[in-house]
């Protein structure tokens, strides 16, 4: 039996992708996250071969969810869902080790072949996805690819999103459970390596790399 793990903060797309991979016989649901913190415990905890998660989430979003359990050295393999087919998050999340990139409005049967295909240690990508992959020629350069994501830490990374979702730096410690100083270190540093002057160029930068959504 293959065990999945699904995470999203919608209620109903959650419902919607439990429902459609618990058409297969050989596909069990052992667990839901709303956020991507949330995720990545359920994956440290219950350990599943799948876990299915959408790019936009609180907290932590699912790049940096996949690379939470890259690090952590989780056997649990990665699907992507996302609304965008933005070149860099795609090298992004296939650079961390994503076992399957999909767009969410071609999510049908094709997500049943993308569990499969991982559970085989197959990468799945969307055949949209695919042909901008080789048009753009980034499958020869996925893995020299320089992402400013990258000069973050992890918990920079959190502090950045919190950021951006418009937390304050008392909510934010709050919140991750450090100092009101510690978080303006954080603060800092995020600036300065992503050579950011000001809160709104923090914002369009976490916009712009899908670190945070506009959408509802």
């Amino acid at each position: 039996m293959i065990r999945v793990v699904i995470a999203d903060d919608h209620h109903l797309v959650r419902q919607g992708i439990k429902a459609l991979l618990e058409k297969a016989e050989d596909i069990a649901i052992v667990g839901e996250a709303e956020d991507g913190q949330q995720a990545v415990q359920l994956v440290t905890e219950l350990q599943p071969d799948i876990l299915v998660t959408d790019v936009a989430m609180p907290r932590l979003n699912g790049i940096q969810s996949l690379d939470s359990i890259k690090q952590a050295h989780l056997s649990t393999r990665i699907i992507i869902l996302s609304m965008y087919s933005d070149e860099m998050l795609v090298r992004q999340a296939l650079q961390k080790g994503a076992s399957g990139y999909l767009l969410k409005r071609s999510v049908t049967e094709e997500l049943l072949l993308a569990v499969h295909a991982a559970v085989r240690g197959e990468t799945y990508v969307n055949p949209e996805v695919a042909k901008m992959l080789m048009d753009s020629n980034l499958v020869n350069s996925i893995s020299s690819t320089d992402h400013p994501m990258d000069r973050l830490t992890a918990r920079e990374i959190e502090v950045l999103k919190l950021v951006a979702e418009g937390h304050t730096n008392r909510e934010i410690a709050q919140i991750i459970n450090i100092t009101t100083k510690t978080v303006e270190k954080h603060r800092a540093n995020v600036m300065q390596k992503l050579d950011l002057h000001d809160l709104s160029a923090l914002i369009r930068f976490a916009i712009k790399h899908h670190v945070i959504s506009l959408d509802a």
